[in-house]
């Protein structure tokens, strides 16, 4: 089986077809937060910070880090954000952008081993990104789209996630450090988007044996009460193969489907995490009262 190894200085975190579910916190992104934008162009984090610790409480495995602002210094900012979130949490980071020396910038400044997010089967990019990570020895989220755009048959964006795949090989990097992003369309607008996504995520693991992950979000985007589909979508996208999700943990919709799935796919032993995550507390009085009928049964 096909495990994709990636650290921080002091962790290690293994994405796998028999392994926990692999969650990637994606709350430190300023896509969409005006405020955060505006924070993190004028120097100020401390959004980052408490965004990055909260998602690692609620259960996050990895972070995602972007920094795209218009018209800020990408490179710069990057960078900064990557250093203040590996001196606060010690869980691996994804490395953010569609800029290649932002990508080099965070990539420059980080310790251990990173996912870069992410490379897609355009010819520019293949050769821009694919030598700076065999260059930091990272892994790469391949996204199966490229000059033609993102195509509604799954068949077609699996042949452009196999030639990412062969195409990283050529650099040097194997397999097991190509996850593939089939690309989730939103439900609303394309009825199938959900089938397309596990119709390839079966294949990726079947075929090309490599791990996969995918921006969950996009699913429910224009739809009400999104968590629920969110969790809905993970849930079935688990059963079909899907190794990992750029999500939000702080959902707790989300988290739970994730974590049921993991107990039903038999990657819970015993369901450790979900008793340890879920157990109702026991009140004073009613230990004791348990305790003391242990003590009369022995």
């Amino acid at each position: 089986m096909t495990d994709t190894v990636l650290s921080s200085a002091t962790k290690e975190v293994v994405i796998g077809f028999d392994r926990p579910f692999c969650v990637i916190g994606e709350r430190i992104n300023p896509t969409g937060r005006k405020l955060l934008a505006a924070e993190m162009a004028a120097g100020d984090y401390s959004r980052v910070e408490s965004d990055a610790i909260a998602q690692v409480q609620a259960g996050a495995h990895m972070l995602d880090v972007n920094a795209g602002i218009p018209l800020a210094d990408e490179p710069k900012i990057l960078a900064e954000a990557i250093k203040l979130v590996q001196s606060i949490t010690d869980v691996p980071l994804s490395i953010d952008s569609s800029i290649v020396a932002a990508l080099e910038s965070g990539l420059a400044v980080y310790q251990g081993t990173p996912l870069v997010n992410s490379v897609t089967g355009e010819e520019e990019r293949l050769e821009s990104v694919l030598p700076l990570v065999k260059k930091y020895d990272a892994a790469v989220v391949a996204i199966s789209n490229d000059e033609t755009g993102i195509s509604e048959d799954p068949d077609v964006r699996f042949e452009v996630a196999k030639t990412i795949v062969e195409r990283a090989a050529d650099h040097g990097i194997p397999r097991a450090n190509v996850i593939v992003d089939p690309l989730v369309m939103p439900i609303g607008a394309i009825n199938a988007a959900g089938k397309q996504v596990f119709h390839i995520i079966r294949r990726l693991r079947e075929e090309l044996k490599v791990n996969s992950t995918c921006g969950a979000s996009n699913v429910s985007f224009g739809l009400p009460s999104r968590n629920g589909l969110n969790g809905a979508f993970l849930a079935m996208a688990i059963g079909a193969g899907l190794t990992s999700a750029i999500t939000n943990p702080l959902h707790e919709e989300v988290l739970r489907a994730i974590m049921g799935a993991d107990v039903m796919a038999g990657h819970d032993p015993e369901c450790r995490r979900w008793i340890r995550k879920f157990r109702e507390p026991v009140a004073d009085g009613e230990a004791q009262a348990r305790r003391a009928s242990r003590r009369r049964r022995r």
